[in-house]
């Protein structure tokens, strides 16, 4: 199983990302160690806003790449709204391949 998820981090930005393990990637990110992504370095992480479910990485990848194409303003609807997931990206990803858990 793997999951896409959306972190928020202490100057209100949005970072993305994918992994098999979600609280063991956040604790990566917080620790700003060597498995930390470059970005949670330079930008604290301080909560989890949304997680995403599918079966494979190569699915993963493709929500990942396009959720970090969107501008933030959209992001930040994804995680208020859920539906608009499906209306910023029905045409871009299949949609029915995700589970948000979060």
């Amino acid at each position: 199983m793997y999951y896409i998820y959306l972190l928020r981090c202490e100057d209100n930005s949005l970072y993305t990302g994918i992994t098999t393990d979600v609280d063991r990637r956040f604790q990566e990110h917080i620790q700003k160690g060597k498995k930390g992504a470059k970005y949670t370095k330079m930008h604290v992480p301080i909560c989890i806003e949304a997680i995403w479910q599918c079966d494979t990485r190569s699915t993963a990848s493709q929500l990942e790449y396009q959720l970090k194409k969107l501008a933030k303003g959209k992001k930040e609807k994804i995680v208020k709204e859920s539906h608009c997931f499906q209306q910023l990206l029905k045409d871009k990803v299949d949609i029915e391949k995700y589970k948000r858990i979060k």
